[in-house]
């Protein structure tokens, strides 16, 4: 058995501090899986409770040189203050730190010479910066050389130490050399000022998450005592009694007891239209009441709200890493320790080789170490992942993470389930017919009666035809759901049989006098279900389940995108050719029992990508088999479970846009990997000073410090371009 825990990780500064917890913490033993993820700095840890705890798991954090706490579903308010905080602190050093650099910045670049004492002014003026704003690039650095491993920090370190310590040694020792004081002070500065920006910026990627933690109900208005009192909706129980007034928010899940009204569900699935609820519906907390008032009972308080559970799936979903982050991983696992090898290098190339001035050897060294780091690799997909899933969730689609949104853009079959899925799920009897002695009552009563004990929407629609006719229901007793077939019981010591023809070939019962009456309702798309006592057919009831409005115009959206489209169903051939013709479909699978579908999946899996579409408890196994399974919100908290994406307005043409978005997403990604990657190879070489020789360019260390803080915040903002795209 393996639990799962989120761990806010803070003190890392790039994708290189991301590998070493990833190692870290997937060596240690009862771990069965960790993730880091850098844009979130979250850690994402599957582990046995049996060999491991949380406590070690933090104590491993901590060991390499990072902090961490256990992220509990009650701390979202304290992250959201935590986060509040230290951007400030951030903003506080970015000020403080352009208050020391800027006046260095003009003695050492425009004004040389200008005051008396002046060299020792700058030492003055760059000291702060260097060890009390540049204190955690020290910190980390150092982590990481403990950890045997380098970093964004070990190069910054470095880059500003050596400008710094030789610009000490000039004042000193050398009056006649150049001393780089405002290089090291501008240096940090940029890069502290780039690290706010990008905080700035990846803030706003996980504004689908913050809005959503702000607008649930903050109070409830619960009956106790025969009074009604006002509470705080943490306090609010499974079984309590609520009045929601009109303009109020619903505070919990739960289902209408008495009343009527319009609830606008838009914050949860997408859909601007108010939706209208009565007696024995279910409402959804945090919706808003628009018109009347009514009193429902609570059935999910607290973590268990839809509310809830979506922003659980979101926060998990950007935690996950899609499978092209592990490219972006082993980039930067290799990427400083070469950018240091090149750095070196460069310095013994035009100081040994080519005989420059050492301060220019130095500053072209600075600069290599500086424009390479790479963090716009490390943010190139986690924050278009983050977008990504905030801009589904925001229109009632949520996607569980990165592998999934990678997935969604290969796929190659679409596989949907017939009932509730394809059709609204919402079966009715057409048809009742009898054999001879028998009237439409009395087979309606025994089908009726039986049925009773069944969940199947085809029974619930039997059962209402029953009780439309106003027969009363036997007692039953013996009975059995014979899947994929029908069902069996005993009403008054007789065995009854109500199923598919299939079931009646089974077991013998003659149909040949309702053969061609039985064929041609199948060729209308309805359902046949045959009654039989012993080896006598007493009648047949006929069920037709409506197609949805959006089935036709879904399936071929899909087919646009060049997707092949199949429909699976326990229905025989006929019934299932009428429907999947009414819905547009081509290829179905007919005559499959629940138990099937995973293996019909499997065999689509040999010949490429497969989505299954389904909502109920029985579609679950082919949700799981599925390389992306697609639940309806409407279904069953297993099917929802089983599910990559859940489609929270259960319209189909949601299928289209997830995979619309899959593909944006996917383009962003790449976009970014492109960018971050194409701007260290080129500034790398520009930096150790390749065209000085022709050109007479060199990259001071304070561009090459900008550009690199630039970077990052570029991609960030590319990123947060997906926004505006339409699905």
């Amino acid at each position: 058995m393996t639990e799962k825990t989120i761990i806010k990780v803070s003190g890392m500064h790039c994708q290189s501090c991301v590998t070493i917890l990833d190692k870290a913490l997937n060596k240690e033993k009862g771990v069965k899986s960790a993730t880091v993820n850098f844009s979130t700095e979250k850690a994402a840890v599957e582990y046995d409770p049996k060999l491991i705890d949380e406590e070690t798991l933090l104590k491993v954090i901590k060991k390499k040189g990072y902090d961490g706490h256990v992220a509990k579903d009650s701390n979202a308010k304290l992250e959201e203050q935590k986060k509040k905080d230290e951007l400030k602190r951030q903003k506080s050093k970015v000020i403080l730190s352009s208050i020391f650099a800027l006046p260095a910045l003009i003695l050492g670049m425009f004004l040389k010479d200008f005051l008396p004492f002046q060299d020792y002014i700058m030492w003055f003026l760059a000291t702060p910066i260097q060890f009390y704003i540049g204190k955690p690039f020290y910190q980390g650095a150092w982590a990481a050389l403990k950890n045997k491993t380098s970093n964004m920090d070990t190069l910054i370190a470095m880059g500003t130490s050596a400008a710094y310590f030789y610009s000490v040694y000039v004042v000193l020792f050398a009056a006649k050399g150049h001393q780089y004081f405002e290089a090291s002070a501008v240096l940090i500065t940029l890069v502290v000022l780039g690290k706010y920006l990008e905080e700035v910026a990846k803030g706003r990627t996980s504004e689908a998450i913050s809005k959503l933690m702000k607008l649930g109900a903050k109070t409830a208005t619960v009956i106790r005592a025969g009074k009604e009192i006002k509470i705080p909706i943490d306090d609010v129980i499974k079984g309590d009694v609520l009045i929601v007034k009109p303009g109020e928010k619903v505070p919990v899940d739960g289902v209408i007891l008495e009343g009527h009204s319009s609830i606008d569900e838009s914050l949860v699935t997408g859909e601007s239209l108010p939706v209208e609820k009565r007696k024995g519906d279910e409402v959804i907390g945090s919706t808003i009441n628009k018109q009347g008032s009514f009193r429902f009972k609570a059935l999910k308080v607290g973590s268990e709200t839809t509310l809830s559970r979506i922003i659980k799936l979101i926060e998990d979903a950007q935690t996950k890493k899609a499978p092209i982050q592990r490219f972006a991983d082993n980039v930067s696992s290799y990427f400083v320790p070469v950018v240091i090898f090149i750095a070196l290098l460069t310095f013994t190339i035009w100081f040994s080789v080519l005989h420059a001035e050492f301060g220019f050897a130095l500053i072209a060294t600075v600069a290599v170490l500086v424009i390479a780091c790479p963090c716009a690799l490390g943010l190139a997909t986690p924050t278009a992942i983050m977008v990504g899933t905030g801009k589904g969730a925001k229109q009632g689609i949520l996607i569980k993470g990165g592998e999934a949104l990678e997935t969604a853009h290969k796929l190659n079959f679409v596989v949907f389930d017939k009932t509730g899925t394809i059709t609204k799920g919402k079966p009715e009897v057409t048809d009742v017919l009898v054999g001879k002695g028998v009237t439409k009552e009395k087979l309606l009563e025994i089908a009726g009666s039986m049925e009773k004990s069944s969940e199947h929407p085809l029974a619930e629609a039997i059962v209402d035809k029953a009780k439309a006719l106003k027969v009363s229901f036997k007692k039953v007793s013996g009975f059995k759901a014979l899947i994929g077939r029908g069902v069996k019981a005993k009403i008054s010591r007789k065995e009854y049989f109500l199923g598919n023809p299939k079931l009646m070939e089974e077991r013998k019962v003659s149909l040949k006098d309702f053969a061609k009456k039985i064929e041609s309702l199948e060729t209308e798309g309805k359902t046949t279900m045959v009654l039989s006592e012993g080896k006598k057919c007493l009648g047949v009831i006929a069920v037709a389940d409506e197609i949805k409005e959006d089935s036709f115009q879904a399936i071929k959206e899909l087919e646009k995108l060049g997707l092949k489209v199949y429909m699976i169903t326990g229905d025989n051939e006929r019934t299932a050719k009428a429907i999947a013709k009414k819905a547009g479909i081509t290829n179905y699978f007919a005559s499959v029992l629940p138990g099937e579908k995973a293996g019909h999946v499997q065999k689509l899996q040999r010949k490429g990508k497969v989505a299954a579409v389904g909502d109920g408890i029985n579609d679950a196994p082919m949700l799981a088999q599925a390389d992306i399974g697609i639940a309806m919100g409407s279904g069953t908290d297993v099917a929802m479970e089983s599910g990559s994406i859940v489609l929270m307005r259960n319209n189909l043409l949601d299928i289209a846009k997830a995979i619309k978005l899959s593909k944006l997403t996917m383009k962003k990604i790449r976009q970014n990997m492109f960018w971050a990657l194409f701007y260290n190879t080129l500034g790398i070489p520009i930096a150790a000073g390749v065209l000085y020789p022709w050109t007479g360019w060199m990259l001071n260390p304070m561009i090459a410090g900008g550009a690199m803080a630039l970077s990052s915040v570029s991609v960030v903002m590319n990123s947060l371009l997906l926004r505006k795209k339409k699905l």
